[in-house]
């Protein structure tokens, strides 16, 4: 029985373990904060960031999964949980497979075009320098990068969550928005650490990269909304200012998926549909 160590059991961790276990696989999650652990398989509690907690632990594993996220956003916090970890990881278990999830925000073209594994990495914020940095310490190992575009999924849309509040503005200077729906990159992680090519980059991203114009029109019309009014030239973007379109080809290649190929079939069937249950489920509580 192969076995994987998942480190990071967030959003997308505890999706990709729920994959590999029901797959046969065995697995450990690790998580920084305790909470209650599921009866399925074992999580433990430890800071990847600490190298004597990690080389404390035990196991042998031919599959770890580096994929943490940063509760602070500056650069002190990715070099922690992001560098510091990998380094550690890579020490502790040098034989394993690294499956590390960085982010297509390293990607800091402007001009729309198409950018694919082998474009240009020179972001210009210092948190995307240092997930280039984590990169090259996991593939100067042998281990595998996946670079994940904006997560959605059930109980998750960045672009919904600003339609119903309000805040959605269309930007004066449109720009691609490149998304990628939880379970598709649970599939992408799967496949990668059943069909290894160390050593390389790949993008996991879906088939339609959208303007954000288009998302927040569909957006509107599907929820019944007003669409959003223009920002203003001065309103800083809280999403980057890149502007590209994340290419998908490699791993579709290599034998990718997806569920959700484009945005809004992913929102219709996976996040919409729940969003209303929800709705419909407060209301009715409310009413009584």
């Amino acid at each position: 029985m192969p076995r994987v160590l998942v480190v990071g059991y967030g959003y997308v961790g505890r999706a990709a373990a729920d994959l590999f276990h029901k797959s046969g696989w065995g697995i450990e999650a690790w998580r920084a904060s305790a909470e209650a652990s599921p009866a399925t398989y074992p999580i433990v509690t430890c800071d990847v960031s600490d190298a004597s907690a990690v080389a404390a632990r035990t196991g042998d594993f031919d599959v770890v999964l580096q994929c943490v996220s940063s509760k602070g956003g500056d650069a002190d916090a990715y070099r922690a949980i992001y560098l510091r970890g990998a380094i550690n990881l890579r020490k502790k278990f040098p034989d394993a497979l690294l499956l590390f999830t960085s982010s297509t925000s390293v990607y800091a073209q402007r001009g729309g075009e198409w950018v694919n594994e082998e474009s240009p990495t020179e972001p210009t914020r210092e948190t995307s320098r240092v997930l280039v940095e984590t990169e090259q310490v996991v593939l100067g190992g042998g281990g595998t990068v996946a670079r994940l575009a904006g997560i959605y999924g059930p109980e998750r849309s960045f672009m919904l969550d600003q339609l119903l509040s309000g805040r959605a503005r269309i930007p004066v200077n449109d720009r691609y928005v490149n998304q990628v729906h939880r379970d598709d990159i649970a599939t992408a992680l799967f496949l990668l650490a059943n069909k290894p090519r160390r050593g390389e980059i790949f993008n996991v991203v879906d088939d339609a990269p959208t303007s954000s114009r288009a998302c927040y029109e569909w957006l509107a019309q599907s929820m019944h909304m007003p669409i959003p009014p223009a920002a203003a030239d001065s309103q800083p973007r809280k999403r980057g200012d890149s502007n590209k379109r994340v290419s998908n080809a490699k791993l579709r290649n290599h034998g990718w998926q997806l569920r959700y190929p484009r945005f809004e079939i992913g929102m219709a069937e996976s996040v919409i549909p729940q969003w209303k249950t929800v709705k419909e489920d407060r209301y009715r509580s409310c009413s009584r």
